[in-house]
């Protein structure tokens, strides 16, 4: 059925200052809006993530990192940092991350994208090709350009030289060209000298690492598994599952130490980033 303000030309007839003239009609607004959202690969079950559908309960760390999502999503895109995300698995922040990002893309038009860590390195590695070796450079420029991406669980991959230089150009990329961008991950950030092979330095590696504390405001906290609460569950189910199960720790096999599958080259501009070549590392 076609519009009936715009008979489905995107464009209707307003007053403005005693004039009739044309404008953007909302139907066309909302087209592009869900456009982008398919576009921003949220997977099916986080859709319906928003900030006012998390549901919340006495727990500091998660109301700030609400707080801090809410000033984030408001300030887009006049944020100095991204977002960094970290704690226990079920904690929420994955859906902290899909709500702003949703709130981003449906208020401020901006363009926006989704990924598990360990699905984009799958997806780089079914891509390459040994003849033309630029098909991953399909798949890294959307991530690299996107106005706000989401890097869900960083550190979960399996870790290999391959899997760190391909993050390191990702989040390089967007630190030198200011990018802002929302990570979340399960793995702690503790001092250096603890020297913790599930730390979240040795999951990621020193440069990302170094590059997380300028780029992002990190939000670290504990909390209840949403996952456990039961159906129809309320904020004090949530309250008396945190005081029942202790903090939760990630155990992941040591850092794999593993021969250069690939090596990226950057010649200091991104229209110049090639592909050196050889299979996409394990």
């Amino acid at each position: 059925m076609a519009c009936p303000l715009c008979d489905d030309t995107g464009w209707k007839l307003v007053e403005r200052d005693g004039a009739r003239v044309a404008a953007r009609c909302d139907c066309w607004r909302e087209a592009v809006t869900q456009k982008l959202l398919a576009d921003a690969r949220i997977p099916p079950r986080y859709q319906k993530c928003d900030l006012d559908n998390l549901l919340l309960y006495p727990n500091e760390g998660l109301e700030k990192a609400v707080a801090a999502a809410r000033r984030f999503a408001q300030a887009f895109p006049v944020v100095d940092k991204g977002l960094f995300l970290n704690g226990p698995p079920g904690v929420g922040k994955t859906h902290i991350a899909v709500a702003v990002l949703k709130r981003v893309v449906s208020t401020r038009g901006a363009r926006g994208l989704f990924y598990d860590t360990r699905e984009l390195l799958r997806v780089i590695r079914s891509t390459f090709n040994p003849v033309t070796k630029t098909a991953e450079m399909d798949i890294l420029r959307p991530v690299m350009e996107a106005d706000l991406l989401v890097l869900d669980d960083l550190g979960a991959e399996k870790t290999s030289e391959w899997v760190e230089e391909t993050m390191n150009l990702v989040v390089n990329t967007r630190y030198n060209e200011r990018r802002p961008t929302i990570f979340t991950s399960n793995y702690e950030d503790v001092p250096d000298e603890a020297g913790d092979p599930q730390s979240l330095r040795a999951r990621v590696g020193f440069r990302i690492h170094s590059r997380l504390q300028e780029m992002c405001e990190i939000l670290e906290y504990d909390g209840a598994d949403y996952r456990h609460l039961p159906p129809n569950g309320g904020a004090e189910d949530l309250a008396r599952l945190w005081q029942r199960h202790p903090k939760r720790r990630i155990t992941a096999p040591p850092r794999a130490r593993t021969p250069v599958k690939a090596q990226l080259r950057d010649r200091g501009d991104l229209g110049e980033l090639k592909w050196q070549g050889g299979k996409a590392g394990s």
